[in-house]
């Protein structure tokens, strides 16, 4: 009976049943293989015994991961310390909430487009201001309408953005409105955290700023109003800060409803800025060709960049809204 090769076999002389060429098994159970007791040398050998060994005796040995190394305590202690670990909360609540990428086309290259616009246009407004209208508080208030907008642009947004979104649904083929009205959870989430942000902030300075008076004796709630106000102040406001950036920068994650949403959004946001600024300050100094780049030099910029990036969309990556 055959035993796979490795036990006695049935022919006699021959040990084994299912070696090669006929001859029963592998070779006996206890005796040596032909060719020496570890075989046949091999066919160059080496001035060694082993050739090809590596120049460490033992190989190459595993590189241990780098350990990441823990904060301390005396990290949170220090003045800087402190003031990072509340910059780096407050940034993570507010990309968590605000700054949702599920929707987002990631291209580098539009990317770098906007940075460039933004740096050229800022230096544009420097210049003009150097050239034309050299006031000194000039510096302060482009200071202060530039803080002034990205405050604001959360609330133009809230305002504007559900007629746009209305209108891109409206522009939609019938088959995709259902789909796209679905998805309009992200924004009107997004939306209520930021609107819950500012009634919390409100809800708890305002009534501190009218009834904690630092002359007269304190209660407990007004010791506990106290504290909840210099939270509000340490985390409130760089929260407020960062949620007001990556709001006006997503469009409140209006990229889960379209990939082209926030294009079109971002072309309604900077048009309505333009008007608020030209019926606000009026034309600038200087030439007719000055006044005009410095009126719409920023709003047309911003609209070409935004159509590029809505036909790179529909020519590189395939999306489209109307098929």
């Amino acid at each position: 009976m055959a035993t796979g090769g490795w036990g006695p076999g049935n022919g006699p002389g021959q040990p084994g049943g299912n070696g090669p060429g006929g001859q029963g098994g592998w070779g006996a159970p206890y005796g040596p293989p032909q060719g020496g007791l570890y075989g046949p040398p091999p066919p160059n050998p080496g001035p060694y015994p082993y050739p090809n060994q590596p120049p460490y005796p033992y190989g190459p040995q595993p590189t241990r991961p780098a350990v990441r190394r823990r904060r301390g305590c005396l990290s949170f202690v220090s003045p800087f310390g402190l003031v990072g670990a509340i910059l780096r909360s407050a940034h993570r609540v507010a990309t968590r909430l605000f700054a949702q990428g599920d929707g987002r086309i990631e291209d580098r290259t539009v990317d770098r487009v906007q940075l460039a616009r933004t740096v050229l246009g800022a230096a544009a407004t420097i210049a003009l201001i150097l050239a034309y209208n050299v006031d000194p508080n000039r510096w302060e208030d482009a200071a202060y309408g530039g803080a002034a907008q990205l405050i604001v642009a959360p609330f133009v947004l809230i305002i504007a953005a559900p007629l746009v979104i209305i209108g891109f649904i409206y522009y939609a083929p019938p088959h995709l409105r259902p789909h796209l009205r679905s998805r309009l959870r992200a924004p009107l989430k997004a939306v209520g955290w930021y609107v819950l942000t500012l009634v919390v902030m409100g809800g708890i300075l305002v009534p501190t700023a009218l009834t904690v008076d630092a002359d007269d004796g304190k209660s407990w709630w007004e010791y506990a109003l106290a504290v909840a106000s210099l939270i509000v102040i340490l985390w409130g406001f760089p929260f407020f800060f960062m949620a007001s950036l990556y709001s006006a920068r997503s469009a409140f994650n209006s990229a889960q409803v379209h990939p082209m949403l926030p294009p079109v959004l971002t072309l309604t946001l900077v048009w309505v800025f333009a008007a608020f600024s030209l019926i606000g300050d009026g034309m600038p100094g200087g030439p007719p060709i000055v006044q005009f780049c410095s009126t719409l030099g920023g709003p047309l910029s911003v609209t070409a960049v935004a159509l590029w990036e809505l036909r790179r969309m529909r020519t590189r990556f395939g999306v489209t809204l109307r098929a």
